[in-house]
């Protein structure tokens, strides 16, 4: 009965073509607006490490003001930062299988005078278990080990794109790059990398470029290299780099990856009783607070996702029910234009629910062609957003859009058709059986 339904509403879209190409379009371009921007708040809000998002864990911990806390709004919240000082205390835990503390900076990339002009480059400063904690992909080469943390030795890893810029995207490892005033040894080279939301160090923007190099985060003291990322204090930060460590200002990330509930109660253990020495010395008067925020928590606390994603997905839905319900009054007119037809079928032992089904399923036929035609407009349209950012994140259809895609294209088709059909199989064929 569906393949004689079926046969029955394609017969009905070739006698009236032009019509029944001007619905097809007004369900693509409904399907086009609302799926590129719900893809997009699909991939800004996704799982960026859903292999290990329950068990990586940013860390907070309140060494703000007693007498006013982080935040006016959420009394407990915690800063979103640590202090060099409580990070080195807590880099020297065993319980974490990884963990890091890092901050951004910029320091000027020296390349051969051949290949181009010295350019300021955004560096990250992190420990060795980075790139095994957040599963970066390498190229050539590999990270460096925890042995050249401690020195630090004066190794690098660098992008893909830095790597082209530099040596022409050849294998590099073993090469040197001079950076500010001193020369690395690369040892790793990244594949292309860019984790959408930039979920371990969001402050900046969770779309912003990625780094283009690496180093060990121990090169802060003896290249005294400040922090390009975002700085909180609520007492004096001091005039000289080594008061700026010694001080109360928030500016290092800190992450550990904790892959049972036991090493994560043991690191929360851990934390309360360093918060507790600290206080013991006078710092942290604060009530205990700390916090292990899993990826999608973090993501969460901070905003990843902007306010104006959800927003364009509400209003493109709403402009796709707005399509639906224009189309109401052509699939009437071109419903009823064959109310005669209809009225001999009637006669004849036609079921209204058999006459029903029959307009229904032309307009889910209809649907699924404009579903169809709508995902190209949409694969046209995620380019256009892609563009628009400078490639910042690239926007794709997977399978669950595109089966969200026809899903929302049946729904429209729904809505659009049911009043139609029910008016057509409602109408008395009396009518219309003089006529003919």
């Amino acid at each position: 009965m569906l393949a004689y339904h079926i046969r029955i509403a394609w017969k009905s879209l070739k006698r009236n073509p032009y019509l029944s190409a001007l619905i097809v379009l007004g369900i693509a371009f409904g399907i086009g607006v609302s799926t590129t921007f719900v893809t997009t708040h699909h991939i800004l809000s996704r799982d960026p490490i859903p292999e290990k998002s329950a068990s990586l864990h940013y860390v907070e911990m309140d060494n703000w003001d007693p007498d006013r806390g982080w935040s006016d709004e959420d009394p407990k919240a915690a800063p979103n930062q640590v202090t060099y000082r409580d990070a080195m205390e807590l880099m020297k835990s065993t319980i974490p299988t990884h963990h890091s503390a890092m901050y951004k900076s910029y320091l000027y990339v020296f390349p051969d005078p051949k290949a181009g002009r010295p350019y300021r480059a955004r560096v990250r400063l992190c420990f060795a278990d980075f790139f095994p904690m957040f599963e970066v992909p390498f190229r050539y080469g590999t990270g460096w080990d925890r042995g050249a943390d401690k020195t630090p030795e004066p190794v690098v890893v660098i992008s893909n794109e830095t790597n082209q810029k530099l040596f022409g995207g050849a294998n590099s490892i073993g090469k040197p790059v001079r950076i500010d005033s001193r020369e690395f040894k690369v040892v790793g080279v990244l594949d292309p990398w860019r984790p959408t939301p930039k979920f371990y160090d969001p402050h900046n923007g969770a779309m912003e470029e990625p780094d283009e190099v690496f180093i060990p985060f121990n090169f802060v003291i003896p290249m005294q290299i400040r922090t390009g990322g975002n700085t909180s204090s609520w007492k004096d930060s001091g005039r000289t780099p080594e008061e700026f460590l010694r001080s109360e200002a928030i500016w290092i990330q800190m992450w550990a990856q904790l892959d049972s509930p036991r090493q994560k109660e043991d690191y929360r253990q851990f934390l309360d009783n360093y918060v507790r020495s600290q206080q013991a010395l006078g710092r942290m008067k604060r009530p205990l607070n700390n916090k292990l925020l899993p990826v999608m928590e973090w993501l969460d606390e901070v905003g990843a996702v902007p306010d104006e994603s959800i927003s364009f997905v509400i209003i493109s839905l709403l402009f796709l029910l707005v399509c639906s319900l224009n189309l109401i009054g052509i699939l009437l007119g071109k419903f009823l234009a064959r109310a005669p037809e209809i009225g001999v079928r009637r006669a004849l032992g036609a079921s209204r629910m058999a006459i029903f089904m029959q307009h229904i399923i032309e307009c889910e036929v209809i649907a699924v062609m404009g579903g169809v035609a709508g995902i190209l407009l949409s694969i046209l349209g995620l380019e256009l957003v892609t563009r628009l950012f400078d490639g910042l994140f690239h926007l794709s259809l997977d399978w669950s859009m595109v089966a969200l895609a026809i899903g929302m294209a049946l729904l429209s088709g729904l809505i659009a058709g049911a009043y139609p059909a029910w008016r057509i199989c409602s109408m008395a064929p009396a009518m219309y059986l003089k006529e003919q």
